[in-house]
């Protein structure tokens, strides 16, 4: 009952997942599989004959498709294009050294919001007074949620002018008395006129059309997206002593044509060196310095030691609010969803059972009532879903413990059990004393190790009030 219950309580969870993301492509990140194979804009419709009704979907699919070619129809311009695509293997990292494998092909549901980049002092949206980071909200009073929109209706003009509303973040300092950095939104008006379109482009329809006419729009109104623009950069960091400010647009990194920040960001994670090179335009001068990534290094609270490098400068590229769809069989979604966190959790638990044994995780994290009685009121103080989120662990927690091979427990009669099978007769009623002894006491031990580490995690807490008491 113990590993039942939390079916139910996650079960109950995940009842309240009512609509999700449709099965579109926001994004398709570069050198990924899915590159140069599907678009932005377009819908998923099936893979290998099954038909996908929302992205959870379809990453279901694929994640379980790892190195298989896969056959994908999508909806595309109102026409029906197939493809095949087969996902890459990826590698996902949790906590206690566990290691999920899943499939990826490198699309993203959400569409970037239309936040531009402006890379040349020359263009015609220079020219119109539009910088980088504004966000445009209408063209000619239509109301435009979406980049992918805005590069259409550019990709459509043939040099016509048009009025652009924009919102454009401006620095407020000191914000709340210092305590954040603050920028205030304020609407504007720019009159934007592209040069005229090339007659000899295509009408559209193949990916190699729609990539030329995205690129076009960008050359004739001279605008593209936020995606490869620095919004932040420490000022104590290496890339800030490089000479790279908020504004630029990366250029390169190591040598290598920068084709999205997430790129960037994978090139430098993957391969950590000590020194990389990195170019960038300013007002369309091209500029270059090297710099170091940051190099973290923690301990968490089980005791696993980590080490990452970090690039700490960030972009700035907010994602549109786009349309929903209802989920279409809640309860069988919820279902699974709860045997699939529950099956999760048992595994984290005996993992940790696991590196417990190996002295990878210390006994120090073996907590007692004491510390589960903050776990709930914490989860309790965030909302319901986060209370039975903590309740179904506590749950699988004593369940997994009561089967542990240790007599008087559940897991220890299972032993005797197996022990009496393999003999093909009873243990004698002295065996069972005398393990029955050790397994109280080793119950008792573990017992005051769980209270003796709650206490020393709450001594502050306890000091305190006993001054306050006493005072």
């Amino acid at each position: 009952m113990n590993v039942l219950f939390p079916i139910a309580l996650y079960t109950s969870v995940f009842l309240e997942d009512r609509t999700f993301l449709p099965p579109m492509v926001g994004v398709v990140l570069p050198g990924r599989p899915a590159d140069g194979k599907l678009v932005p804009g377009d819908r998923i419709v099936s893979i290998d004959g099954k038909e996908v009704e929302s992205f959870p979907d379809v990453q279901s699919i694929v994640a379980r498709r790892a190195g298989k070619a896969m056959r994908v129809v999508v909806l595309r311009d109102g026409r029906t294009v197939e493809t095949t695509l087969t996902p890459t293997d990826e590698v996902e990292e949790r906590e206690l050294e566990i290691v999920d494998h899943v499939g990826r092909v490198g699309i993203v549901p959400s569409f970037p919001a239309p936040v531009i980049g402006v890379p040349k002092t020359d263009s015609p949206a220079y020219r119109a007074g539009l910088r980088t980071f504004d966000r445009v909200v209408a063209i000619n009073g239509r109301k435009v949620d979406r980049l992918f929109d805005l590069q259409s209706v550019l990709a459509a003009n043939r040099g016509d002018t048009v009025v652009l509303t924009y919102l454009r973040p401006v620095d407020a300092p000191d914000a709340m008395g210092g305590l954040c950095d603050l920028a205030v939104m304020t609407p504007q008006v720019a009159t934007l006129t592209p040069l005229p379109r090339s007659n000899d482009l295509p009408a559209g329809g193949a990916i190699g059309d729609a990539n030329e006419r995205a690129a076009d729009a960008i050359t004739r109104a001279g605008i593209e997206g936020s995606d490869l623009y620095a919004s932040f950069v420490p000022e104590a960091s290496s890339e800030a002593r490089a000479g790279l400010l908020a504004g630029d647009r990366l250029l390169s990194l190591d040598g290598a044509p920068a084709r999205s920040w997430e790129w960037v960001n994978s090139q430098l994670t993957r391969a950590p060196r000590l020194e990389h090179e990195l170019a960038w335009m300013r007002e369309g001068q091209p500029m270059a310095g090297k710099f170091q990534l940051r190099r973290e290094q923690w301990d968490d609270e089980l005791g696993q030691h980590y080490e990452r490098y970090v690039f700490r400068t960030t972009h700035w590229v907010p994602v549109s609010q786009g349309e929903r769809v209802p989920n279409p069989h809640p309860l069988l979604y919820a279902v699974g969803r709860g045997f699939e966190e529950t099956g999760s959790v048992i595994q984290f638990i005996v993992v940790g059972f696991v590196r417990i044994l190996q002295g990878r995780v210390s006994l120090s994290n073996v907590s007692g009532p004491i510390t589960l009685y903050d776990i709930a009121g914490q989860a309790g103080a965030k909302g319901p879903a986060y209370f039975v989120w903590a309740m179904a662990l506590i749950s699988v927690n004593l369940g997994l413990i009561n089967l542990l091979p240790i007599p008087v427990l559940d897991g220890g009669h299972l032993a005797f059990f197996l022990v009496e099978w393999v003999r093909r007769r009873p243990l004698s009623l002295r065996v069972r004393e005398v393990a029955s002894l050790v397994g109280m006491s080793v119950l008792v031990a573990l017992m005051l190790i769980a209270f003796k580490n709650d206490v020393e995690r709450r001594w502050d807490v306890i000091i305190g009030e006993f001054k306050e008491i006493f005072s």
